[in-house]
């Protein structure tokens, strides 16, 4: 596996596990991070806030259909669900594409629709 595979395996993993110090592990200080439409971040600081959605309880399932690497660009395709704090469950599927600095994430994109 790929340093740059390997760092976004530990970046999901510390999602799943709300751990902030991990998943801050995985970023470039000045990283940004897009969500069309909805969110646009910039610097570690801002995307630790983003970390927990107060909507939600506990940590997030996800799960990594398919992951793929091209020089510094790795898209990683998948699924995620969460508790939502008014009862239910948010089931969503997601592409993220990340671009890829010294193994350190610099720049995120994420797709994502509710899949019902």
């Amino acid at each position: 596996m790929t340093r740059n595979k390997r760092t976004i395996e530990k970046y999901m993993d510390g999602f799943r596990r709300n751990d902030h110090a991990q998943i801050l592990s995985c970023l470039t200080d000045d990283v940004e991070w897009h969500i069309p439409g909805s969110v646009h971040l910039v610097g570690k600081e801002a995307f630790d806030r983003e970390i927990e959605n107060p909507e939600f309880k506990g940590s997030p399932a996800i799960t990594i259909e398919r992951v793929i690497e091209e020089d510094d660009v790795v898209v990683a395709e998948g699924a995620v669900q969460g508790r939502k704090r008014s009862g239910g469950i948010l089931h969503l599927v997601f592409c993220d594409v990340f671009v890829m600095e010294n193994g350190k994430i610099k720049q995120l994109t994420s797709y994502l629709m509710e899949d019902k």
